[in-house]
């Protein structure tokens, strides 16, 4: 009654933007995102891929493993791995906002819903659906990854170790 004299719509007609879901939600939200990096190695200059997720209410990062090339077995162990009930860094989180990326393995996204995390992907060429983490892989290539030239895997992934301990 009160809403309808104050001409306020019932709940399911309301729209609720996605500002206002992340807003109300931060706490059992997290954010994944693949960023790239060229490293020298024996066999030339190669791409690794490294997978991070980051806690939208608290920003702490974690790095979820780097590879130079992630297969569904590698991200179906990475899901495990986040979703541990001891020390996952998923634990207690709700949602996972991933991007339309093809690496996301559907054994991958399962093990996440098995474990009780909502996958929700962004819109296609929405970056700002995923900002928190877009914004992580700006200031971690323009802070560090794009000031250094790595030599093997150990050096890139010191590099980031430190870089996500600060």
């Amino acid at each position: 009654k009160v809403l309808r004299e104050q001409r306020v719509k019932p709940a399911p007609e309301r729209p609720t933007s996605w500002r206002t879901f992340v807003r109300s939600h931060a706490h059992l939200i997290a954010a994944a995102d693949f960023f790239t990096t060229e490293v020298w190695t024996a066999r030339g200059l190669v791409t690794y891929y490294t997978l991070f997720v980051i806690d939208v209410s608290s920003r702490m990062v974690r790095i979820a493993g780097t590879t130079t090339n992630p297969t569904a077995a590698w991200m179906t162990q990475v899901a495990r791995n986040l979703t541990d009930c001891v020390d996952g860094f998923l634990t207690g989180k709700r949602y996972l906002i991933l991007d339309r990326d093809a690496l996301y393995a559907p054994a991958f996204v399962a093990t996440l819903r098995g474990a009780g995390v909502e996958v929700t992907r962004t819109a296609y060429r929405a970056p700002n659906m995923n900002a928190y983490a877009e914004r992580f892989v700006r200031s971690i290539k323009s802070e560090c990854l794009d000031r250094m030239i790595f030599v093997g895997q150990e050096s890139l992934e010191r590099a980031i170790r430190e870089y996500t301990e600060n």
